[in-house]
């Protein structure tokens, strides 16, 4: 890893180990969360088998890692922040899930020294965990060892261009709309006093990556037409105008192009047996 990618990655797990300790706090009511939380579980669970094991990237304060295990799954929950995996840890001891959750702090760039290596059925990532590195090629890269022979990768990443935030510049909130543009050498993000950078991938650049050992099961867009979560109380003051954003997100969610220009995209491929010839398609 660069010494530019070392600093980086301290920076983010201080401002989330800063963040740990109101995460839920912030999070748990937001309609707009829970609605994105249901439509990614909603996702991942075409593809699991009865008692899976799953390798959580990124995995916060728990909220995946107990959903998953009360369905009774076993999840080895990964993050680099501290703070996170303390209150992890606190959340499954209180579920007392502690025969289906262990946790391991361990940076998703450092998948080859994790101490469960698997196999696993599923390696997920959730809410744009992984838009915090620029080495998003070495973690995809890292994932055929750990998973079984048809095992699958579901992540949910933030694209290069979100239908949204660009139509914010309407609304005078320029810096806002255009953020995503032009930001090869990432893009300054800002939690809890800290500052770090995150990048953005649209899904023909993990396509082309995962292209020789994996195959796209599913693509599909996720806050669409629904707001992101960070346009506060949107759902409460407008509930039927959300009711009906949603409807009209999940009849177009698998259609070009919606679904590679929402504030993030659900991703999924399944482990291929043999090589594949053919090229990526393009989004």
């Amino acid at each position: 890893m660069r010494g530019t990618d070392v600093i980086n990655e301290m920076k983010s797990a201080s401002a989330f180990n800063k963040q740990s300790t109101v995460f839920d706090e912030i999070y748990s009511g937001n309609t707009i969360v829970q609605y994105k939380r249901r439509r990614v579980r909603e996702h991942v669970r075409e593809f699991l088998r009865p008692g899976s094991r799953i390798l959580e990237l990124n995995a916060g304060t728990g909220e995946d890692a107990i959903y998953f295990a009360e369905q009774d799954h076993w999840i080895h929950a990964t993050d680099i922040s501290v703070g996170m995996q303390s209150r992890l840890a606190e959340k499954v001891k209180q579920h007392q899930l502690e025969n289906k959750v262990t946790h391991e702090i361990c940076s998703f760039t450092d998948l080859a020294n994790l101490n469960q290596q698997g196999p696993y059925d599923l390696i997920f990532s959730n809410f744009a965990g992984l838009n915090c590195t620029s080495e998003l090629e070495k973690v995809l890269r890292s994932f055929k060892p750990l998973l079984k022979a048809d095992g699958i990768v579901t992540l949910v990443l933030l694209p290069k261009f979100c239908l949204w935030e660009t139509a914010l510049a309407f609304k005078g909130k320029v810096k806002t709309a255009f953020r995503r543009f032009l930001r090869g050498n990432g893009r300054k993000a800002h939690i809890e006093g800290e500052y770090f950078l995150c990048w953005y991938y649209n899904p023909s650049f993990v396509k082309q990556i995962l292209k020789n050992d994996f195959e796209v099961c599913s693509l599909e867009g996720l806050c669409i037409f629904v707001p992101p979560s960070y346009i506060e109380n949107f759902a409460e003051k407008h509930p039927k105008t959300f009711k009906r954003l949603v409807t009209l997100e999940n009849k177009w969610k698998t259609k070009w192009p919606w679904k590679t220009i929402g504030d993030y995209y659900i991703i999924s491929f399944r482990k291929t047996k043999t090589q594949l010839k053919h090229s990526a398609t393009d989004f």
